[in-house]
């Protein structure tokens, strides 16, 4: 029995490795993690610093920035309007979520929302200008300034067509590497991996467009632009994992998830907008390809492309680190990687082949 026992536990050793145990862990720890931050990020949504506006008479206006300004928990941000076109102007500039505008001659206000941002914030800023026009007495009629598409339903179109272009730029670049070889054998190699995630970047990027563009009629705006958009993202996510592959093997594949799954997905700002996030999410989003992008995307779709320039240069700057650390990876370690070129049970060349 002892000996059966031993047999056991030597074949066990055999079959799951020192290499596999610790593998097994980081996945057990990276599952809980997924589990962590998407609770954590979309388990209790309540605004913070959500922007609204007021367009008031002079005498009204300081009281109604006031009330909006003593909503709990730093709840509201709120400035000023001069009237009502500079208020939907502002919202159209993605500069505020919502503007309150007082009727002196009645007693029903108005709010300017726009679903296009996010649903979720448009029905906070309607709770908490609810909330204050009741204890004045008075009431409060909403007013959608920007909507969602009829084939938007909830505006998570264009989250998903970014998270949709993110999986497939860490599948592929996982992809190459698992066939052949996590690091390149030599610069001349990556470059060809690069070239290669290039291509697919475009054929993605292109296939992303068409489908929520022509064929669905989910999201409007540019065509052209999202193509642009989803090339970069696909390409940004594809070549930072190739990166971490280079850098760190087959654990840079778990990292990749860590990054654009466990961290990138929930704070993206697609269930909800990040004024309705918890701390660490909110912060995080915008710098994430999976936030950059969603931003992005809906700018394209509803606001004629405003506010792009800090999202886009998040995705360049993905895209080079991505690049850069592949090309140095490999440069650095040119020995080495021609072993770890050679695909899972490839045997190694005789000496001197």
């Amino acid at each position: 029995m002892a000996a059966s026992g031993q047999g056991f536990v030597a074949e066990f050793k055999d079959a799951v490795t020192p290499r596999a145990a610790l593998l097994v862990i980081a996945v057990l720890l990276l599952q809980l993690g997924f589990i962590v931050s998407y609770v954590g990020a979309l388990h209790h949504p309540s605004p913070h610093q959500l922007s609204i506006s007021v367009v008031a008479p002079p005498e009204v206006q300081p009281k109604l920035v006031a009330a909006l300004e003593a909503v709990p928990d730093d709840a509201v941000k709120a400035g000023t309007a001069a009237d009502p076109a500079d208020a939907i102007a502002l919202i159209e500039d993605q500069r505020i979520y919502a503007a309150l505008v007082f009727d002196p001659t009645g007693t029903q206000d108005t709010l300017l929302v726009a679903d296009a941002r996010g649903p979720a914030a448009a029905r906070a800023a309607e709770e908490i200008a609810t909330g204050i026009a009741k204890g004045q007495g008075r009431t409060v009629v909403v007013q959608d300034v920007v909507p969602l598409a009829p084939g938007d339903a909830e505006g998570l179109s264009s989250f998903y067509l970014v998270i949709g272009w993110c999986v497939g730029g860490y599948l592929v670049a996982s992809i190459l590497g698992i066939s052949a070889g996590s690091r390149p054998a030599g610069t001349s190699r990556a470059v060809i991996r690069l070239g290669t995630l290039a291509l697919y970047s475009v054929a993605a990027g292109i296939g992303g467009a068409l489908i929520v563009g022509p064929v669905l009629d989910a999201l409007p705006g540019s065509t052209w632009g999202l193509l642009g958009l989803g090339s970069l993202v696909v390409f940004a996510v594809g070549a930072f994992t190739m990166a971490l592959q280079c850098l760190f093997g087959i654990v840079g594949i778990g990292l990749a998830v860590l990054v654009f799954v466990v961290l990138g997905n929930p704070s993206a700002g697609g269930v909800f907008p990040p004024p309705l996030m918890p701390a660490f999410w909110r912060a995080i989003g915008a710098w994430i390809p999976n936030g950059a992008g969603t931003d992005v995307a809906r700018s394209i779709a509803y606001f004629d492309a405003t506010g792009i320039a800090v999202p886009l240069m998040v995705l360049v700057a993905w895209a080079v680190v991505g690049v850069a650390v592949t090309l140095l990876a490999v440069s650095f370690r040119p020995g080495r990687e021609k072993e770890e070129e050679r695909p899972p049970g490839h045997a190694p060349e005789p000496a001197g082949a």
